[in-house]
């Protein structure tokens, strides 16, 4: 058995979407899988299709050529504005792009000319995230560029919610996301086939009484995987939580002085001495550490605390009798914890729950079955 390992069960992933795209399509919204935190894994990725995804999205341009290496051959969109350096692949592996920046749009153009292909521009609009975005009294002037270059199209606009500063759109925000696409299709003619509403953190407003007006898609990751809404980290109704397991092994476990011993020096024996303040604590210690994943976000087990980590080891107090040399630890993981411990060189990814039992009229791509461990 390998260690450390995160068990995927590709089932409770199907489920999650699959409630998720119901719930949403009720009032009209479309889902979009993002894959980021999952770092493009084929096998997760396809469950995402399978539960409905209508298409995926990630911001990381190798992972997209994962997903595509893989045999994936539906829709995939670049939600991170595309590096200069990269315009060429996104080109060749995406069919749109996330976009802010005038002379980005420009690059890619002239890449999917080069490529005898026309590229999506989907413009993100910064409303109140101050992460990325073009502010709204400028979007017109954008948006017209990506009309009058050849090689590029004009294919919605979006934008992103509780990312950098924390805070959940309002209904007044989703309402002016509206209001903004109505407005540049009356400025510049076309169409907008998308009109992208934000990530996890909008679920609330998505799943609320009120109007969602142009909004017709939802970017998902977190909300899928984990079965969660980032801002609150509370569990949605039906949805699993359980989708991905970190087991861990154990390396070392003995009673230790508490609190932590104090090394000093015996100046008449000129030695290390242990001074405590009486009591002791039942330790073990897990082959995994910081470089690993965010061990703040792990769920320690029932009983159980934290007393540290560096970066190979963590430190664990139990109260009881603890695990024998060799045996397995189980975690839960919130999303830092996840996405960290998906793109650790060291940590492997045993796949439960197999293929869909039937195949899902959803799914826009396909993928090699891999061999489940």
């Amino acid at each position: 058995m390998s260690y450390p390992r995160i068990e995927v069960d590709l089932g409770k992933i199907r489920r999650n979407t699959q409630t998720l795209i119901e719930r949403l399509g009720l009032r009209g919204i479309g889902v979009t899988g993002v894959t980021k935190a999952i770092c493009g894994h084929p096998a997760i990725a396809q469950a995402m299709l399978d539960g409905g995804a209508a298409g995926l999205a990630d911001a990381r341009i190798r992972n997209v050529q994962r997903l595509r290496a893989a045999g994936m051959t539906g829709p995939i969109t670049l939600i991170r504005t595309p590096m200069l350096s990269q315009v060429d692949q996104v080109v060749q592996s995406c069919e749109a792009s996330y976009n802010t920046e005038p002379l980005i749009i420009s690059a890619l153009a002239a890449a999917a000319i080069r490529r005898g292909s026309v590229h999506g521009i989907v413009l993100m609009v910064e409303m109140g995230d101050q992460r990325d975005g073009i502010l709204p009294e400028n979007l017109a002037d954008v948006a017209q560029l990506v009309m009058q270059v050849p090689g590029v199209a004009l294919k919605g606009i979006g934008a992103n919610f509780a990312c950098l500063n924390g805070g959940a759109p309002t209904a007044i925000q989703m309402a002016a996301l509206s209001a903004l696409s109505n407005r540049i299709e009356g400025d510049c003619g076309p169409f907008l086939s998308i009109v992208s509403g934000g990530n996890s953190a909008n679920l609330p407003w998505a799943l609320g009484k009120h109007s969602t007006g142009r909004i017709n898609d939802i970017r998902l990751g977190e909300a899928i995987l984990l079965g969660v809404e980032p801002v609150s980290g509370d569990q949605i109704d039906g949805m699993h939580t359980d989708a991905f397991t970190l087991v861990v092994e154990v390396i070392e476990t003995d009673a230790r002085p508490k609190p932590f011993p104090i090394a000093l020096i015996d100046p008449t024996a000129e030695r290390l001495c242990i001074v405590t303040t009486g009591g002791a604590s039942t330790r073990m210690i897990l082959a995994i550490g910081r470089q690993d994943t965010d061990i703040l976000g792990l769920s320690m087990p029932v009983g159980c605390t934290l007393i540290g980590a560096t970066s190979d080891h963590l430190v664990i107090g139990t109260p009881v009798t603890p695990p024998t040399l060799g045996s397995e630890v189980r975690f839960q993981m919130n999303y830092n914890a996840l996405m960290h411990g998906m793109a650790a060189p060291d940590i492997k990814v045993k796949l439960l729950g197999g293929p869909p039992t039937r195949p899902s009229g959803h799914a826009q791509g396909k993928v090699e079955r891999l061999a489940l461990g």
